[in-house]
C-alpha cells in the first residue's frame, strides 16, 4: 500500500494493471522529493537486493544493494562512462574498467564523469554464487576473477579426494557449462585426464532453470546434452557440477552416462549442501526449502524419529552430514558423492568470509 502514497502511482505502464516489480520500484522512489532519497529510501524497504540502474535525460543513476550482495561495474573510454553487472559487457565496446561501486554506493554517469552521490558502505555480504555458478567467466568480482576462482575450488576438491582411496576415474569432467572450469582445476591438480563426454548444444534452447515447470526444465536440460560415447563406454567418470539443487537433472544426467556404457560416476559438486533458500535474489524457481534435496532428505531423517539440528547437517565433520550425503548420492545413483567443503570455497574465492554471503549453505545472515 506504501506505493500509493501522495497518489501518484498506477500500474498500467509495462503490466496491464497488475504490480510489476519495476514499476513498484519506480513509484517507491517517487516517494521521495529527490531520485537520490527515492533511492536509498526503496533500498531500505526491499528485502533482499537492490542493485539498480536509472535512466533520465541528464545522466544515468547507478547504485548497489546496500549489502553489496551483486555487483556494479564502472566501465570508462573517451568521452563516456557506462555502467554494467558484468564487467565483460562493455569491453568490445571500447571500454576499459574503471571500478566497481562500494555496498550501497550511488554514482551519477555522465558522458564526462562518474559522481558519487551517496558514499559505499563498509559493510558487504556479496553472493558467493557469482564465482560458483551464474557469473561469467570472464568476469572479476572484488578482485576475482570467475574462471580463475572456479579453478581453485576445482583444485580443493582434488586435494580432499587425493586423501580418499575410493575413487581412480579415469577422466574429469565438468557439466556444461559452469561446471567445465571447476573441472579443469580438478583435473591440473590431480593428474587425471580432463575431457568432454558429453557436449552442450544450445541453439533453441533457454537455461534450464528458467522454466517454471520441473519438466520443462529436465527436458531443457537432457535436450542440450549430446553424449561421446568413445569417452564414456567402459569408463570411470569423476563428474564436477557447480551444485546441486533438486537433484533431478543431474540424476537424469548420471543415467544418461550409465546408459552410454559408463562403468561409474563420481560426482563432486563445486558447493557444499544447500540447506537454505536464498531470500536475497531470485535466480532460482524454488518455491520452498521442501525443493531442496537435502531438506527432503533430512525431513525422511525426520520422520524416522531423529532429532534434528540443521547445525549438524552444515557442519562437514559430523555423522549427521556423512549420512545426508550418503542418501543423497544413494538416491541419485551416483558411485560416490562428496561436496565441496564450505571452508574450501571461501578459499578458493580468496576474500574474508566476513564480505561473502553463504546463507544458503550455512543459514548465516
Amino acid at each position: 500500500d506504501i506505493s500509493y502514497k501522495n497518489g501518484c502511482t498506477h500500474f498500467l505502464e509495462m503490466s496491464g494493471g497488475s504490480i510489476n516489480p519495476t514499476e513498484m520500484v519506480a513509484s517507491l522512489i517517487n516517494q521521495k522529493s529527490t531520485i537520490v532519497e527515492g533511492i536509498q529510501y526503496v533500498q531500505e524497504l526491499v528485502e533482499g537486493s537492490m542493485t539498480l540502474m536509472l535512466l533520465t535525460p541528464k545522466g544515468i543513476y547507478a547504485a548497489r544493494d546496500r549489502m553489496g550482495r551483486t555487483p556494479v561495474v564502472l566501465g570508462k573510454k573517451e568521452d563516456a562512462f557506462c555502467a554494467s553487472f558484468e564487467s565483460f559487457a562493455f569491453f568490445n565496446l571500447g571500454y576499459e574498467t574503471c571500478r566497481e561501486l562500494g555496498p550501497g554506493e550511488v554514482v551519477f554517469l555522465t558522458p564526462e564523469s562518474a559522481e558519487t552521490l551517496v558514499k559505499p558502505r563498509e559493510e558487504m555480504k556479496i553472493c558467493s554464487f557469482l564465482w560458483v555458478y551464474y557469473g561469467y567467466p570472464t568476469s572479476t568480482y572484488e578482485g576475482i576473477n570467475v574462471e580463475e576462482m572456479r579453478y581453485e575450488c576445482g583444485k580443493k576438491l582434488a586435494q580432499r579426494d587425493a586423501q580418499r582411496e575410493n575413487v581412480k576415474p579415469d577422466l574429469v569432467a565438468g557439466v556444461p557449462d559452469s561446471g567445465i572450469a571447476h573441472a579443469i582445476g580438478y583435473a591440473n591438480e590431480s593428474g587425471i585426464p580432463f575431457s568432454r563426454p558429453f557436449i552442450k548444444y544450445t541453439p533453441t534452447w533457454p537455461r534450464s532453470f528458467m522454466p517454471t515447470q520441473q519438466s520443462q526444465r529436465n527436458l531443457i536440460a537432457r535436450m542440450k546434452l549430446i553424449p561421446v560415447e568413445a569417452l564414456i563406454k567402459n569408463k570411470s567418470l569423476l563428474l564436477i557440477d557447480d551444485s546441486i539443487v533438486r537433484g533431478t537433472q543431474l540424476r537424469e544426467t548420471t543415467e544418461f552416462l550409465y546408459s552410454s556404457g559408463a562403468k561409474e560416476v563420481h560426482i563432486r559438486p563445486a558447493c557444499p549442501p544447500l540447506l537454505f533458500g536464498c531470500p536475497y535474489l531470485n535466480f532460482s524457481r524454488s518455491k520452498s526449502e521442501m525443493d531442496l534435496i537435502t531438506r527432503r532428505v533430512i525431513k525422511e531423517m525426520e520422520q524416522e524419529d531423529r532429532q534434528i539440528d540443521l547445525k549438524n547437517y552444515v557442519d562437514p565433520d559430523t555423522p549427521e552430514y556423512e549420512e545426508m550425503v550418503g542418501r543423497i548420492g544413494r538416491q541419485l545413483n551416483f558411485t560416490t558423492l562428496q561436496f565441496q567443503r564450505l571452508d574450501d570455497m571461501i578459499e578458493s574465492v580468496g576474500i574474508g568470509r566476513d564480505k561473502l554471503c553463504t546463507y544458503c549453505w550455512d543459514g548465516a545472515q
